[in-house]
Parts: C-alpha cells; structure tokens; sequence
C-alpha cells in the first residue's frame, strides 16, 4: 500500500481557484481502481493551505490516477497559484488494520 501526504499553500488571490480545481479532483480520484482512499482538506486556521492525503493499493493506481485530466489540470495551476514550494511525502505501508 501507498500512502501519499501533499501539502500546498496557496497564493491568497488564488486560494479559490486553486480549491475548485482541487474539488474537481476528488471525485474521478475515487473512482479510479486501486484509489483505497483520497481526500483533500482546507486548514482550519488558514483558508490558503491545503492537503491532500491519498491511499493507494499500489504504484500501478497512484500512476493511473495522476493520468486523469483533472489531476493534470491541478499540476499545471500549482506554479501559479502557489506560495512556497509543496510539500509531498510518499510511504510505502506494509499491512494495515483498522483500529480498534
């Protein structure tokens, strides 16, 4: 398993736009086989930052869903829209359970 953690911050005057082409992701993102999970939330605090945790079952997922449009569309706008240099970590998960 793969679990993907990208943090962005974004330019104030294009945190929105940046929101919607994220939103746009989501969707398509959990419908493409081998996508375990995939969110992106908005901070709390701080309207401009966003992460995106996604759970795949292998690279061979991670790799089909980067290929959709949308994703596409979100890599294009991140030079413009954001303020500083994301963040992206990618662990390889051995076996998991849920808690409890």
């Amino acid at each position: 398993m793969i679990v993907v953690r990208f943090k962005m911050r974004a330019k104030a005057d294009r945190a929105g736009e940046l929101e919607s082409a994220l939103r746009a992701v989501v969707v398509p993102s959990r419908a493409v086989p081998g996508v375990l999970g995939f969110d992106i939330a908005k901070d709390v605090t701080d309207a401009t930052r966003f992460i995106a945790t996604e759970v795949f079952e292998d690279r061979a997922a991670l790799e089909r869903q980067e290929e959709l449009p949308e994703v596409k569309r979100v890599l294009e706008l991140l030079p413009e829209c954001l303020s500083a240099e994301p963040e992206a970590t990618i662990y390889d998960v051995a076996p998991s359970a849920p808690q409890g």
